[in-house]
């Protein structure tokens, strides 16, 4: 695990701090933690697929007229 060391922390803001963990039942280095990673990870995982569905319902949906174009494929020329 990684650690960190935070320079320059006011008394109130350590005061407040263990008084927070204290409320909560856990250590001071526990809160913290806990308050970090509360503060940077999302609450839930993002999904691509579901983020472009909800774009897509929001802006009318797409609906796109596409056929397979049935001519055969070129091979390729290597010399």
């Amino acid at each position: 695990m990684s650690a960190i060391v935070i320079r320059n922390l006011s008394l109130e803001t350590h005061r407040a701090l263990k008084a927070r963990a204290a409320r909560h039942g856990r250590s001071t280095e526990a809160e913290a933690r806990m308050i970090l990673d509360e503060a940077v990870r999302p609450r839930e995982r993002v999904r691509l697929g579901s983020t472009l569905a909800a774009f897509g319902k929001s802006v009318g949906g797409l609906d796109l007229d596409i056929s397979r174009d049935p001519t055969p494929a070129e091979p390729i020329d290597l010399e």
